[in-house]
């Protein structure tokens, strides 16, 4: 036992880098409470003290915002940093060394007394208020993605991002943290594309314009351009 709550304090350690001291991540880490107290209520559902076990999840809840059914198997160095909105069902299954950020929902998808929520690999990251739903596996050293709605399996080393998640990018190696900055962003992608052939296009009419002495409004494209850029950059019509 003390080998155990030894490996969960270290774990904050490892993948927190706000935690300063011992007495510190006792005391003001909800995350490490939710975990402690889910494995109580874990072995109380185990041995069929069902409504006991329940009590102590709802007692969690109200003490870390952080809700996960009795019912759920949570790995080894398993951590929720900050926590607050966390939710993993009953029929979840979370692998080892598993870090899952503020607002997180493991959630259910069927109404059926069977496995109806998410297995999480080991190594996996899962970023601020993502959503992964239903009977779904999201492999070994994955990434969800801040925001994302995983509905669907997740193969291992890939990145995932979007509603509904899409593959972004396939890694290897082990997901040590998740930096939402750098995330692939497809749409900014496609438009960058799309951009870049009008661009060529522009470039091209422009030849064919000036070869037949057409008047060219570049001047007030360009005009016009600045004007957008401008809106865009005070926030205005979002």
């Amino acid at each position: 036992m003390f080998n155990t709550l030894k490996e969960d304090t270290q774990t904050v350690f490892a993948k927190d880098p706000a935690a300063r001291s011992l007495a510190e991540v006792i005391l003001f880490y909800p995350g490490l409470h939710a975990r402690w107290l889910h494995r109580l209520a874990n072995y109380l559902w185990r041995h069929r003290l069902k409504l006991l076990a329940r009590f102590v999840s709802h007692t969690s809840r109200f003490l870390t915002q952080i809700e996960i059914h009795p019912g759920a198997t949570i790995g080894r160095r398993f951590f929720i940093d900050h926590g607050a909105g966390v939710v993993i069902g009953e029929t979840a299954e979370v692998g080892d060394d598993v870090l899952l950020y503020q607002g997180v929902v493991l959630g259910g998808t069927s109404l059926d007394k069977k496995k109806r929520h998410p297995t999480i690999g080991n190594n996996v990251v899962i970023g601020a208020r993502a959503v992964a739903l239903g009977d779904i596996t999201i492999g070994d050293s994955a990434r969800v993605g801040a925001g994302s709605v995983v509905i669907k399996s997740v193969p291992p080393g890939a990145t995932v991002v979007g509603i509904p998640g899409r593959v972004v990018e396939d890694h290897r190696g082990q997901a040590v943290d998740l930096e939402h900055g750098k995330l692939p962003d497809p749409v900014a992608r496609a438009i960058r594309l799309i951009l870049k052939k009008q661009e060529m296009l522009g470039q091209r009419l422009g030849a064919v314009e000036s070869s037949h002495d057409i008047p060219l409004y570049e001047e007030e494209l360009a005009k016009q351009r600045r004007e957008l850029e401008k809106v865009f950059s005070q926030g205005a019509g979002i």
